[in-house]
């Protein structure tokens, strides 16, 4: 018998996929749309509830004050509502009413942020109008998934150890999204320490640019930032893929089809670079591919044709298993500096005002870590 908040963590491995050959790399999904919450971001986000109620942070009746595009906020707001916390989410255009609608029947207060940041995107804006408001309500905790150390901690201790346990310590390659750079972090870093061999891929948007390159907006949700994250160290990631919004939703709806499995824009654009590395590699050589979340928040968005059509998407694109494999076959990866990345915004902490507590939890874990 558990708790709700006690389920989260050991989601299944899933193999023998119709889109994967018999004599050719393996494709394992970490599916992480069987957490409580729906996603991978059940994960940091208890991590860091537990740390900061720990720390006296967070007391009875607190409010939890977040920035998120959407999954981290739902698993925030299925964390406050078991706990008895009240949660505010700042969301922006791109969440999708499925996702609105979670977060307000787990009793979130949901603020739509429409200004665009100097990227295109909202990150910054969203982030900066989340720690004013951290600052003005009293008895608050901001978990800070963009800046927090706790975010990619969380991964390193749970998600990575469970993702070794179900492959028994054989994997080849290994291919995360990144955003906050709390998942592909704590992965990377955990696995490099522990298979020696081992190759880690991260999957980035086209228009974000964590490894270089020039901004502009993008639809892929809960993938992509305008700067590198603190939580990704770039001395662990040996190639990067950055997919379009068309790579990334129709492999989505393509998976659907082939598959009888529900994913999100950002598990079709990991799909996607899984697939080019199963045709390069050798017949049980296991490749890791990370699902954040499952399909069913984009009934309104990815699989509604007519939402699909007026973002001007090519409808009469194909969603068959050999076109689907041609397109990934054909990827290429995205040229950065391995040794020192891009270069992040001089100021970016002071300039969106990072909390207190963001900041010195990252001083206790860089002094930890050597």
């Amino acid at each position: 018998m558990r708790g709700i908040l006690e389920t989260i963590g050991e989601t299944p491995m899933i193999t023998k996929l119709n889109m994967n050959s018999d004599c050719e790399g393996e494709i394992c999904l970490k599916y992480e749309r069987n957490n409580p919450g729906g996603s991978i971001k059940d994960r940091p986000a208890i991590y860091m509830i537990n740390e900061a109620e720990k720390r006296g942070w967070l007391k009875p009746g607190g409010t939890i004050i977040e920035s998120s595009s959407g999954n981290f906020g739902i698993s925030l707001a299925m964390i406050g509502a078991a706990k008895g916390y009240k949660v505010i989410i700042l969301v922006d255009p791109k969440t999708t009413p499925s996702n609105m609608s979670l977060l307000k029947s787990y009793g979130a207060e949901v603020i739509v942020v429409t200004e665009k940041d100097d990227c295109g995107s909202y990150h910054k804006t969203r982030i900066s109008l989340a720690n004013k408001m951290a600052k003005e309500i009293g008895n608050s905790f901001r978990p800070d998934q963009c800046f927090c150390l706790l975010n990619s901690e969380a991964h390193y201790k749970t998600t990575a150890r469970e993702i070794m346990q179900d492959c028994s310590n054989d994997i080849a390659v290994i291919i995360a999204p990144v955003s906050t750079g709390g998942q592909l972090g704590g992965i990377s870093k955990y696995l490099k320490e522990k298979i020696r061999d081992i190759k880690v891929v991260g999957v980035d948007a086209e228009g974000s640019v964590i490894f270089g390159g020039v901004p502009h907006s993008y639809r892929i949700p809960g993938i992509g930032l305008g700067w590198l994250p603190d939580n990704l160290q770039i001395k662990y990631i040996d190639e990067a893929y950055k997919i379009s919004d068309e790579q990334a939703f129709f492999t989505a709806r393509a998976f659907a089809k082939n598959e009888g499995i529900l994913i999100g824009p950002s598990g079709g654009a990991c799909i996607l670079v899984a697939l080019k590395f199963a045709q390069i590699l050798k017949k049980n050589q296991k490749i890791v591919c990370m699902i954040s979340d499952g399909g069913e928040r984009y009934t309104s968005t990815l699989f509604n044709d007519d939402w699909m059509a007026g973002q001007g998407f090519d409808m009469k694109q194909k969603t068959d298993i050999d076109t689907v494999r041609n397109i990934a076959f054909h990827l290429q990866p995205y040229c950065f500096d391995k040794l020192s990345g891009p270069q992040r915004p001089a100021c970016l902490e002071e300039d969106m005002q990072v909390p207190a507590s963001t900041r010195l939890i990252n001083e206790e874990i860089r002094k930890t870590n050597g």
